[in-house]
């Protein structure tokens, strides 16, 4: 019995700091785009094009890179 005065607040101060640490995060910004990287993963990497939508998605203007990919 005496272990429950212990673990009872224990675990409401485990509750309390996990739920600032959710509340932080929906602040800062963290859930803000829950789409990109799911589409991102569809598209490689070195594809030039794969970044000309990501930045027309995000109303970027697009940006040029002359230089070859490394697998050219």
């Amino acid at each position: 019995m005496p272990a429950l005065y212990v673990m009872i607040p224990a675990a409401l101060l485990i509750v309390a700091i996990a739920v600032y640490i959710f509340f932080w995060a929906v602040d800062s910004g963290q859930y803000d785009d829950l789409d990109g990287p799911a589409h991102s993963i569809l598209f490689d990497d070195q594809d030039p094009n794969h970044k000309a939508a990501v930045d027309e998605a995000s109303g970027e203007p697009q940006k040029t890179d002359d230089k070859a990919p490394p697998h050219a």
